[in-house]
């Protein structure tokens, strides 16, 4: 795939050598931190010593304080509370941690999460039904309920009454819930907008603490699930996201829950957990019972105090996620062939494939894997329960969940954010979506739509990569949107001691006049990638022609022995 190489803003002269002469850093990374927004020392102290002192006060969201007297209504009164779900890594995350917080002082809660096949996304009939029917006269729903306008209203004829804690879009009505939970809601001054739905359910437990004497350090045992959360569902990693992953990721280094210990023991991942073990590693793991089986099979495990009992409950899940990773892999396959086929037809701005047994659980992942390959929105649908249901994904600043809303006349329901939606529609109406999407896409997308796109934090010479320079770079972390690990470019250099490994990957050394330092390169994917169809880049590496790259810098240990190697995002020659 050709990508484009965008250089991030510089700042000005003045305004970097101010930050760098009151933090006491390079240029360089003076100019790394300005465009991250720090601008100040009193804003590099939060941003290198991050204080959960910093957490935005919970009454600060719409409707917390109604939420807050719901639940301790059902307390005091003996109600049974139910704990609702959505069946992805931010749901199941989101259902232990509320769950596990109520029954630490309350007996009469227990859990839900919808079936992904018989019941679909969100609040279903079924699981109000269920509530109603067992005496529940709470639920609270997380990840899940914004748009749940129907469903809630039978719930309430049902003598069942809502707390929705959710952080996708709404829409132009709110259920009419006793509590709305969304930072994304118009009418709500919450100065953070982008929690993840397991972040909203912890700002609800913060808030419940807050008002019964419950001393807040006691939450920060959750920080393991909410850092799941951010890394799985994507959410930016600033703000308070940021703050949560942190320390998140502080108790998942040193003191996880019994069931991600056992995740982390399946995973094999035996140095420092960092989000991207999260987003490839872990949350996978945590997802696949809900793809291909039920996802309370993820909750009992995230909620297990018994380390042996964990390590029993992930070894299942993990072989349903060797199963998903089979169906992944076949319907990829199938997908691509489809592509082909349509690429030879016509030009497309979009993707829209069905196929009605493809799995359902896999469909989001097969699209991820489409835009991987042809860089566009994306949906892939399937059948279920008659309808035609799927998952859509987007590329960079491309809002997919506008284009879909502007196809709603041909859904039946749908919902989602910028980057990743669901939608519901009758099989018969497939086609005139497609042709629909298509257009909406067409008028839509801009160039910059159209090749992914690596933002260069700065150009570096070799003598430059040491680990007096990385140390800093480390404690930039958590790296993810909107905090991205620093990627950096660097020029005319030609290569050395080229290897091919495993027919797929390259490692090489790279030299640049009047530089010492001759790191090691690691090209993942690289080792067939052609400049013209007589000519490999591995040729083109050998034949030290000479090229630029761009890449991230990291630290890499062999038999206890540790090197500064370069993970190369991009090659070009001259």
């Amino acid at each position: 795939m050709e990508y484009v190489w965008k250089q991030k803003p510089k700042a000005s002269q003045a305004t970097i050598e101010k930050l760098g002469k009151e933090i006491n850093v390079n240029p360089t990374l003076a100019n790394m931190l300005i465009n991250r927004g720090v601008e100040s020392f009193e804003q590099a102290k939060d941003y290198f010593r991050p204080s959960l002192s910093q957490l935005h006060d919970p009454f600060l969201m719409q409707d917390m304080e109604a939420a807050v007297r719901r639940i301790d209504q059902a307390v005091r009164s003996g109600e049974r509370i139910l704990v609702y779900g959505d069946y992805d890594v931010d749901g199941t995350t989101a259902v232990a941690l509320m769950y596990s917080f109520l029954k630490g002082f309350y007996p009469e809660v227990d859990f839900y999460i919808p079936d992904r096949y018989k019941e679909g996304y969100g609040i279903s009939e079924r699981g109000v039904r269920f509530a109603a029917e067992n005496g529940f006269t709470l639920i609270i729903a997380l990840d899940c309920g914004i748009k749940a306008i129907d469903k809630v209203a039978l719930a309430s004829q049902l003598g069942v009454d809502f707390i929705i804690c959710d952080h996708h879009t709404p829409g132009d009505r709110l259920p009419a819930a006793v509590a709305v939970l969304d930072s994304k809601r118009d009418d709500c001054n919450y100065p953070y907008k982008e929690l993840s739905g397991c972040g909203v359910g912890f700002k609800l437990i913060q808030a419940f603490a807050k008002t019964h004497g419950i001393e807040e350090s006691s939450l920060y045992g959750y920080l393991d699930l909410v850092v799941v959360s951010i890394a799985a569902d994507i959410v930016p990693i600033t703000g308070e996201n940021r703050l949560l992953a942190f320390y998140g990721l502080d108790r998942i280094n040193n003191n996880p829950r019994a069931g991600l210990k056992a995740l982390i023991l399946q995973a094999k991942v035996e140095k420092e957990i960092q989000i991207s073990d999260i987003v490839f590693k872990i949350g996978p793991r945590i997802n696949a019972s809900g793809r291909l089986e039920h996802a309370k099979a993820s909750v009992e495990l995230l909620i297990s105090s018994n380390l042996d009992e964990a390590i029993e409950r992930a070894k299942l899940v993990d072989e349903v996620n060797a199963t998903r990773r089979n169906f992944d892999e076949n319907i990829t396959k199938e997908a691509f062939e489809m592509l082909a086929l349509m690429e030879e037809e016509t030009e497309w701005n979009s993707t829209v494939l069905f196929k009605e047994d493809w799995h359902k659980g896999v469909i989001g992942i097969v699209a991820s894997r489409c835009i991987e390959k042809y860089y566009r929105p994306t949906i892939i649908l399937t059948e279920s329960n008659g309808k035609a249901t799927g998952s859509a994904r987007s590329v960079v600043d491309f809002d997919i969940y506008e284009a879909i809303a502007e196809c709603a006349d041909l859904l039946d329901q749908f919902g989602g954010h910028k980057y990743a939606a669901g939608l519901t529609l009758s099989v018969e109406n497939v086609p005139a979506f497609q042709a629909k999407f298509e257009q909406v896409v067409r008028h839509r997308i801009e160039e910059v739509h159209r090749k992914p796109v690596i933002e260069i934090d700065d150009v570096l010479l070799l003598d430059q990569i040491n680990y007096k320079f990385h140390s800093i770079l480390k404690q930039m972390a958590p790296f993810g949107p909107g905090n991205t690990e620093p990627i950096f470019r660097i020029s005319n250099v030609y290569a050395d001691e080229v290897t091919v490994l495993k027919d797929k990957h390259l490692r090489f050394k790279i030299v640049q006049d009047g530089q010492v330092t001759t790191p090691v390169c690691l090209g993942f994917g690289m080792a067939d990638r052609a400049k013209d169809p007589d000519l490999t880049t591995v040729n083109m590496l050998r034949g030290k022609m000479r090229f630029d790259i761009v890449a991230e810098m990291r630290e890499n240990f062999f038999r206890d022995k540790s090197s500064l190697q370069l993970y190369v995002k991009d090659i070009k020659f001259d």
